[in-house]
C-alpha cells in the first residue's frame, strides 16, 4: 500500500527532481506552454498552480515565497537572438503583454545585462489573468508526436486563457478551409447532373 506517499518520484534523486520542477516552472511561466512527456507534466502541474495561488495576493512574503521555490532569472527568450545585432523585437503573447524591448539590454559579447526578473513577470502579468479564477490555472494537451530515442509520448503543459482555436501545434485549423471544398464541390457535382438530366 501507498500510505503516506505522494507525488511523483521521476526515477530522479530528490535534488534532480527539485530542480527540474523549478525550471519547467519558469519555463512555462515565461513561454505560456511547454512541451514535455505526460509524467513530468503531471508532476509540475500542482507545483504551478500553487504558485500561481500564492502570487494571486502579492505581498513582501509572497515575494520571498516564490523566490524560495523558483529560479529567479532574466526572462528575456521572446526577444531576438542578440548575436544577430538586429533590432529586438518583441513576439506578442496570446496571454499577457510582455516587456517591450527597450527594457532587455545586452552587452557588447551577447550576454544579458538588464532585463524584467521572473518573479516579477509572475506577480505583475501573470497571476493578475487569473484573480477571479479559483483554480485550474493549466491544462494538459496530448500530442500525437513521440519522442525520438525512447518514444514516449509528448504533451503540452499551458496557462488557460490564450488558446486560439483547435489547434495546439502553432498552425491554423484546415477544417474550415477543407469543408468549403466539400460544399464547392457538391455544388458543383449538382450543377453537372442537373445539366445533364435537363
Amino acid at each position: 500500500m501507498r500510505h503516506r506517499i505522494a507525488g511523483y518520484k521521476l526515477n530522479v534523486t530528490k535534488d534532480h527532481r527539485r530542480a527540474m520542477l523549478r525550471n519547467l516552472a519558469a519555463g512555462l511561466f515565461e513561454h505560456g506552454q511547454i512541451t514535455t512527456t505526460m509524467p513530468k507534466a503531471k508532476a509540475v502541474q500542482p507545483f504551478v498552480e500553487e504558485l500561481i495561488t500564492l502570487a494571486k495576493r502579492p505581498s513582501l512574503a509572497t515575494r520571498r515565497e516564490l523566490t524560495a521555490r523558483l529560479t529567479d532569472r532574466h526572462v528575456f527568450a521572446w526577444v531576438a537572438d542578440p548575436n544577430t545585432r538586429e533590432e529586438t523585437k518583441v513576439a506578442q503573447s496570446r496571454l499577457w503583454q510582455l516587456p517591450s524591448a527597450d527594457e532587455v539590454e545586452f552587452n557588447r559579447y551577447g550576454e544579458v545585462r538588464k532585463a524584467p526578473r521572473l518573479i516579477q513577470h509572475v506577480l505583475t502579468r501573470v497571476a493578475p489573468l487569473y484573480k477571479d479564477r479559483a483554480g485550474g490555472y493549466t491544462r494538459i494537451v496530448k500530442l500525437d508526436k513521440r519522442r525520438l530515442g525512447d518514444a514516449t509520448d509528448l504533451v503540452v503543459l499551458q496557462l488557460v486563457g490564450g488558446e486560439e482555436g483547435p489547434q495546439v501545434k502553432g498552425r491554423k485549423s484546415t477544417r474550415r478551409a477543407n469543408a468549403d471544398k466539400r460544399t464547392a464541390f457538391a455544388k458543383k457535382a449538382k450543377e453537372k447532373a442537373a445539366a445533364a438530366k435537363g
